[in-house]
């Protein structure tokens, strides 16, 4: 058995679905810089609109206690380019595409990955549809293995922790505040490993951190400033 074939065989074993085409599934593991005939960007397309759609669906089913608002910032937190990510890397989708294309193994930072898992959910949404079956239910399935516990158990506490930056931000635009303001303190260490230190401001409050770049110490300053004023609502 070829290289390629053992990807796809260990690609539909970890998916837990078995394609009447393979060759959709071949297609969702070639990147563009493969330089095939046919490359996985319209897969991703069609994939990313399935994928938001689905975690609406089990958003809008699971919560009912929540409003719009609460659904949507929780999607944002599950289908950004991390979480997709760890669920490409959890899949072995790397290895799949390097297995599908050795020869010119495709670039494999976080976006690839993610635009890769997207387009792999297309694939088996299009070959359901083309077996006549409801190409959704799969997707659905997939989906809801991943994300029901998280969902099941998230708190307001969990895009707040992920997204302090935003949270802040929305904070000080309903309480009349003005908006943060990041400035930065310093800058420390070697070129291949800098120490970034800033600041952020609302109004007369403010806090600092320390982080290896620049949005990452933004980050933990606005989450400081949270805990500082002793609520991740209210400043």
């Amino acid at each position: 058995m070829s290289r390629r074939h053992e990807a796809l065989g260990g690609m539909e074993a970890r998916l837990g679905y078995r394609f009447q085409a393979p060759e959709l599934l071949l297609e969702a593991l070639t990147h563009a810089s493969a330089g095939a005939a046919r490359d996985n960007q319209r897969l991703e397309f069609l994939g990313d609109a399935l994928l938001n759609f689905t975690v609406a669906l089990l958003l809008h089913r699971e919560r009912p206690d929540w409003q719009e608002g609460a659904m949507s910032k929780l999607r944002g937190m599950l289908v950004r380019t991390e979480s997709l990510h760890a669920w490409a890397l959890g899949l072995e989708l790397d290895r799949a595409l390097q297995s599908a294309h050795p020869r010119k193994a495709p670039p494999m930072g976080p976006k690839p990955l993610a635009d890769a898992l997207e387009a792999v959910l297309a694939a088996v949404y299009l070959d359901a549809q083309q077996s006549g079956e409801d190409g959704l239910r799969p997707v659905q399935a997939l989906v809801e293995a991943r994300f029901l516990e998280t969902i099941r158990g998230a708190r307001p506490e969990s895009w707040t922790r992920s997204d302090p930056k935003t949270h802040l931000q929305e904070t000080a635009a309903r309480l009349g505040l003005p908006a943060p303001v990041y400035t930065q303190v310093e800058q420390a260490g070697p070129g291949h490993a800098p120490r970034f230190t800033m600041r952020v401001a609302v109004g007369d409050r403010s806090a600092e951190a320390e982080g290896s770049t620049r949005k990452r110490a933004e980050g933990e300053a606005a989450q400081r400033l949270l805990d500082h004023l002793g609520t991740h609502t209210e400043i």
